[in-house]
């Protein structure tokens, strides 16, 4: 019988290798040259690696598999395997956003020509988050810009710091909504919000001098639009808040008896608190 499973499981094993594809290749650019570092995945798997210094790979696959090639700054490609041992994969530059108008102070400037630390979140994306106000949109989504409540009270404001605190006063970002100082934006609904630009770095305190010393956060809401229908949206939100672990207190008659038989350990005379 041991002989018989021996000679059943090696007889499975050449199935088991046939199954596997050797595949190696190269990853470039659109240029020529070698792209290193880049992730060749066997697409709905785990299995996967990466170019060396030279843009060369390899890489076991199954049967009818594809890899998915990507790249930072570069868009992603899907190669079907096939037949082929030998791939080359020609990867093309993304540029998307790289035109996009980004706020600055008083102006605007392409980002691929913005050489200062801003952040811009548009509206479209701060409705899939559906956050209760403007700087709950920014939870989680801005690098370098810490956004904490001040306490659990429903409504309360938040703490705001752009790259720590900058002064030894207010440490609170310069709020500026359609050009206006103001002193918060937790008033404005998320949905009146076109877009959020965070101004992190000094380049900002040239423009609003010694109050953007803790950043600045410019905030750009919707407008009418000459010839647009008129559309009226309602969403409303709910939610609570529990004290997370509240301990559980003693009644009267059960503060009195563990006082009681505290007493009675010590040799005491229990108290009367009928008397009392």
């Amino acid at each position: 019988m041991k002989k018989t499973f021996l000679l059943l499981l090696f007889s499975l094993i050449p199935l088991l290798v046939l199954a596997q594809n050797a595949v190696t290749g190269k990853v470039k650019t659109a240029e020529g040259e070698s792209l290193p570092g880049v992730q060749i995945l066997e697409k709905g798997t785990g299995n996967g690696t990466i170019t060396d210094l030279d843009g060369n790979f390899t890489l076991t696959v199954g049967d009818d598999a594809a890899l998915v090639v990507s790249y930072v700054g570069y868009k992603t490609q899907e190669v079907a395997v096939g037949d082929q041992t030998n791939i080359v994969v020609i990867l093309t530059v993304e540029e998307k956003g790289l035109d996009e108008v980004v706020v600055i102070g008083y102006g605007t400037a392409k980002k691929k020509l913005n050489t200062g630390a801003n952040l811009n979140v548009k509206g479209e994306d701060i409705q899939q988050l559906t956050p209760s106000n403007a700087m709950d949109a920014l939870q989680g989504i801005s690098p370098g810009v810490s956004i904490t409540r001040n306490n659990g009270q429903p409504g309360a404001g938040n703490k705001v710091y752009i790259r720590g605190i900058g002064t030894t006063g207010n440490a609170n970002p310069l709020y500026i909504v359609d050009g206006v100082a103001v002193g918060s934006i937790d008033y404005l609904s998320s949905a009146d919000i076109a877009s959020i630009d965070v101004l992190k770095d000094a380049a900002s305190a040239a423009i609003y001098g010694s109050r953007a010393a803790n950043g600045v956060i410019l905030v750009t809401t919707k407008k009418g639009k000459a010839g647009n229908k008129t559309v009226i949206t309602y969403d409303a939100y709910t939610g609570w808040q529990n004290v997370y672990k509240k301990p559980d207190l003693l009644n009267a008659q059960e503060y009195i008896a563990i006082i009681n038989e505290g007493e009675v350990n010590d040799g005491l005379v229990p108290t009367d608190f009928s008397t009392l």
